[in-house]
């Protein structure tokens, strides 16, 4: 309900770094709730689709590519006007597995250290639009490994099916 709100300007609307409108290839860009905005050493934004049908790295296909690329290229340049700091110094990527579904892409600082943004969970938004390019069922297809911590339930449920 969270990312729904902000979306629909119910909350957060003050703190919108950036929006394109577009109900299809649109988003906004918040800053991350682990962000308090004082430093930009551990820079964290987050750009939420507008889109409701889209709930992860799995559902993208080349369909999604305009999206993608508005995300990588408008979301850069909102960071850079409003914060100062180029793309070049920033690490932009998607979660998988998401902890919300909702299609959402990180932007850090890239010396920062986020939660999540190790190898195992942690996919570059370049390269999924290279895969996508190159494939447009690549994320459908593809196994994808992702860690998981001892306390989820996800996990469990993996254990209760013998996997």
């Amino acid at each position: 309900q969270w990312v729904y709100n902000i979306l629909e300007k119910k909350a957060e609307a003050d703190r919108i770094i950036h929006e394109n409108s577009d109900p299809v290839n649109g988003f906004v860009l918040v800053p991350d709730l682990k962000w308090n905005q004082n430093q930009l050493d551990d820079l964290y934004l987050v750009a939420l689709v507008h889109r409701r049908d889209i709930k992860s790295l799995r559902d993208l296909t080349a369909e999604h590519l305009p999206l993608l690329r508005n995300i990588f290229q408008e979301g850069k340049e909102a960071v850079a006007k409003r914060f100062g700091v180029p793309g070049s110094r920033l690490r932009i990527y998607l979660h998988y597995q998401p902890s919300y579904y909702h299609l959402h892409v990180h932007f850090t600082a890239l010396g920062y250290e986020a939660p999540g943004i190790s190898v195992e969970r942690a996919h570059l938004l370049t390269h999924v639009i290279d895969n996508l390019e190159m494939d447009s069922s690549y994320y459908q297809k593809r196994a994808l490994t992702f860690a998981l911590r001892a306390d989820e339930l996800l996990l469990k449920k993996f254990q209760e099916a013998g996997r």
